[in-house]
């Protein structure tokens, strides 16, 4: 095949026939010995020169490039991964001249060497001119990843995006457009930044939501953090801050409950400060406040329904309509109950009944009951709980000063420690009773104002100092008793049928006693004499000094052990020792 030099050298060698065609065929000749000098021009090694593909062989694909002799390159170095041929016979081509012949004559040509030589220029354009290339993602390695920009190349870790990647593994496989930020061609060595054209990217943006934004206007954004006080929202190259109070009407817990990540919201500017580039953001401000016409909405005294939306150590609140929520005070809650924890009458999510008790617009509060749906029996309990009358209850908790009774409606009336025995004196309630006892008592007085009922644990019973105290007992009479408690001025003691009387220190003994334990021990049974009977005041005095003078020996000699089961009227023994 003939080469296109070929062509030339012969098109200069052939003479002219046509006489009449002399000077054109003269000028053609000169344009042709100018292409053959071209054709032979001194061309250097280490050029990227373009060629014609004259011919496609099994192994080599020949290349014209204008030289005296064809280049030939493997043809594998214009196969596709797949196989197929990327040339044709005639089409123009990129090569790199790497020797001018080599031992059969012809000059050494490489198609790859030519591509890396302009992806090299290319990225060293684009270094210089600070120009931007794209790159696809191609693995991870130490510190960063390896991306493929026509080469390998470097995309350090931090220059991965504005803020940490933590997961640089589902970036492998996408393309980015980025910047060469260091080259150096000689080691191969280039790094780039996707960061560096964020920045950039984000610095215009900034500027021109800076110029646009004002105070009152409706933009929107995209949540870019979120925290315990508010979300970032980001406008546009800029971020502002759209706090808790101002996500929403009503009451928000966590911003996380209205917003994640990543979420594009409309927000309203609130206040814009160009100078120091802060800008205060409102979500439910796009809507109308909704406590405007509340007063209308839920009147004083309107029965409405609502969901329960949160628990507190003092009550419940209730949503009754959206940015609109009450609180149901725990002391509203029930009218006979006295309830420690909302959570023992309403759960979270319940739908109620309640009574408007209270509305303050101007601080957006709202109080409400629960009780009040039903009728108060407090205003009856004059008439439900007359005076005199026996009732039954459980006693459900106990306190120093008495017991707590839950009557069969609910209500509770209180036992007073003191109208718990008529015979004793009772310290604390647990001497006498414990929860979950059911007794019987009887109404001594009902305070509906104050919500109290008086009861008497002792009223339900015959009063022993009317009916048996005084038939039963006389003054100078001997009885036998049990020391059951004592005091720095004396010991109480109880008699057979429970009447307590008092033995004071000084019927103790004749001698001085210091202490009533130096003398008598509780549980210590003794025969004592009565010497003070008051059945009014109900109060029974005893001497032991008493009983031993009339035995006719001193308290030194007399032994109350020994004694303990004689009848009243019978004699010690002298000699007797006092225990």
């Amino acid at each position: 095949m003939m080469s296109e030099t070929d062509k030339l050298e012969e098109a200069v060698d052939t003479p002219t026939e046509a006489p009449d065609l002399e000077l054109s065929a003269h000028e053609e000749s000169q344009d042709l010995v100018e292409l053959y000098a071209q054709s032979l021009r001194e061309i250097t090694e280490g050029e990227i020169v373009r060629g014609t593909v004259l011919e496609i062989r099994n192994e080599m694909v020949l290349i014209d490039i204008g030289y005296k002799s064809e280049g030939a390159i493997p043809i594998k170095e214009f196969l596709t991964p797949s196989g197929e041929i990327t040339v044709k016979v005639g089409d123009a081509v990129d090569v790199y001249l790497e020797q001018k012949e080599d031992s059969d004559g012809l000059i050494v040509l490489s198609r790859e060497k030519a591509e890396k030589t302009k992806i090299w220029e290319e990225i060293r354009r684009a270094y210089e001119n600070g120009e931007v290339i794209t790159g696809m993602i191609l693995g991870r390695t130490k510190g960063g990843l390896t991306v493929d920009i026509g080469v390998r190349a470097f995309l350090p870790g931090s220059q991965v995006d504005l803020r940490p990647v933590r997961d640089l593994d589902k970036l492998i496989g996408k393309s980015f457009p980025m910047k060469v930020i260091k080259l150096n061609q000689r080691r191969g060595n280039i790094v780039l930044s996707r960061r560096e054209l964020l920045e950039d990217e984000r610095k215009t943006l900034k500027e021109r939501t800076l110029q646009s934004l004002e105070e009152g206007k409706v933009i929107r954004g995209k949540v870019k953090n979120i925290t315990e006080y508010g979300a970032f929202i980001d406008l546009g190259g800029l971020d502002g801050l759209l706090h808790i109070t101002d996500m929403s009407w009503g009451r928000v817990g966590h911003p996380s409950e209205l917003f994640t990540v990543g979420e594009e919201i409309e927000v309203v500017v609130l206040k814009f400060d160009r100078a120091a580039e802060r800008v205060s953001l409102g979500h439910k401000q796009r809507l109308k406040d909704p406590w405007e016409n509340v007063e209308q909405q839920f009147p004083v005294g309107s029965r409405v329904s609502g969901k329960v939306i949160s628990l507190t150590d003092y009550g419940a609140f209730v949503e009754l309509a959206e940015g609109i929520e009450g609180l149901v005070h725990i002391s509203e809650m029930s009218w006979t109950q006295r309830v420690k924890h909302p959570s023992k009458v309403v759960s979270i999510g319940d739908t109620i009944e309640v009574v408007v008790l209270d509305v303050d617009k101007a601080n957006k509060r709202i109080s409400l009951g629960l009780r009040q749906i039903e009728p108060n029996p407090w205003l009856s309990i004059e008439e439900s709980y007359p005076v005199g009358t026996r009732v039954e209850g459980t006693v459900r908790n106990l306190t120093d000063f008495g017991a707590f009774v839950e009557l069969n409606d609910g209500i509770d009336g209180l036992i007073h420690v003191s109208d718990m025995s008529w015979t004793k004196r009772v310290r604390h309630p647990s001497e006498i009773l414990k929860r979950g006892d059911k007794v019987e008592a009887v109404v001594l007085h009902t305070d509906k104002a104050n919500r109290r009922i008086s009861l008497g644990l002792k009223q339900s019973q015959p009063d022993p100092w009317q009916s048996t105290v005084l038939d039963k007992y006389r003054v100078g009479m001997d009885v036998k008793a049990k020391v059951v408690r004592l005091t720095d001025f004396g010991a109480f003691v109880e008699l057979e049928d429970g009447v307590e009387g008092l033995l004071h220190i000084s019927e103790l003994s004749h001698e001085r006693v210091a202490k009533p334990e130096d003398v008598v021990s509780i549980d210590q049974e003794l025969w004592l004499k009565i010497i003070k009977l008051d059945a009014n005041e109900r109060k029974l005095g005893l001497s032991l000094r008493a009983y031993l003078d009339d035995q006719g020996a001193s308290s030194e000699s007399t032994d109350q052990k020994s004694s303990a089961d004689r009848p009243s009227d019978d004699r010690q023994e002298e000699g007797s020792e006092v225990q």
